[in-house]
């Protein structure tokens, strides 16, 4: 899959294009690059989809910004498993928020040679978001590329989209996430060097790097971990701000694999969420803290007894 930054094209190879930000490539989006491949193959073009970096929320209200459910590796990977030939990844930034709705459509004739666009029923662009499925048609049509939209994906009767996958997590419905992804929710990152309270409290953890200090969901979890050249590992995982060691207030991912001494620091591993335990807690003293771990990896254990 080729990854190219910015609205241009090496090659001006004409190109089916879909735009969004694609926020935990959730069924609905893989509904919509599955009709986007079939069109592109159809018409014997690459199929590509057009990313935003960040979030155009982000850019505009940063701290009422939703909290992400993928970064951009984990995103390009799901885009690259899904099969897709092109990604271009465009800077949103004060100048691009600027853009006219008509000069956006322009630039995805001009630069990326685009001849037929998919792009989702609501989807709005554009400076004041101003353009719309309808704009694009009618501009499209003047230039000679074909515009289709992409109506809604339902899942029982709830529209699936990335706002309905981040409540779930939020309230710790991870099976119900799951379905809406079509995959246990995941957050992937480095193994980086923690504070050793892991290793004080007789529970040594894999610290896993977080892009964002504002994950969707909190708690301690049954979780699966694995990467680079490690098999699946089953453990127990707490994600949350470690209010009774620490004040800071800082979001942090701990994993504690079970029966597992191998050195991996500096790896790049995912950790899927199969199931949410409890919610975080504070407790009076480490002892405390300690007996209830003992309990959480017991009960994690069990949980994979009885599931598999």
């Amino acid at each position: 899959m080729l990854i190219l930054r910015g609205l241009h094209s090496p090659d001006k190879q004409p190109i089916a294009l879909t735009i969004g930000n694609f926020d935990g490539v959730h069924l609905g989006h893989q509904a919509l690059l599955e009709q986007l491949k079939a069109a592109a193959q159809a018409r014997g073009l690459p199929s590509a989809v057009l990313v935003f970096e960040p979030h155009p929320r982000e850019f505009f209200t940063p701290l009422q910004a939703p909290t992400r459910l993928t970064n951009m590796r984990e995103k390009l990977e799901l885009f690259a498993g899904l099969g897709l030939d092109r990604v271009h990844v465009c800077r949103f930034n004060s100048n691009f928020s600027r853009m006219s709705a008509a000069d956006f459509i322009h630039a995805l004739h001009e630069r990326l040679a685009v001849q037929f666009a998919l792009i989702g029923d609501d989807f709005r662009f554009g400076s004041g978001r101003s353009g719309d499925f309808a704009l694009m048609e009618k501009i499209g049509s003047q230039h000679g590329f074909a515009v289709q939209a992409m109506h809604t994906v339902l899942h029982d009767g709830i529209r699936i989209s990335s706002t309905a996958v981040r409540t779930a997590l939020a309230e710790g419905h991870l099976r119900m996430a799951q379905r809406y992804l079509g995959r246990p929710y995941s957050i992937s990152g480095r193994v980086e060097h923690g504070d050793g309270m892991g290793h004080q409290l007789g529970f040594p953890t894999a610290n896993i790097q977080l892009k964002h200090n504002r994950p969707p969901l909190s708690g301690i979890f049954v979780v699966r971990m694995q990467g680079d050249d490690l098999l699946p590992m089953n453990g127990v995982a707490s994600l949350g701000v470690r209010p009774t060691v620490r004040q800071d207030g800082k979001a942090v991912l701990e994993v504690h694999l079970f029966d597992f001494a191998r050195e991996i620091y500096n790896k790049h591993m995912r950790v899927d969420f199969l199931h949410k335990l409890r919610d975080e807690e504070k407790y009076p003293g480490v002892e405390m803290l300690k007996r209830q771990i003992a309990l959480d990896v017991s009960n994690a254990k069990q949980w994979f007894v009885q599931n598999g």
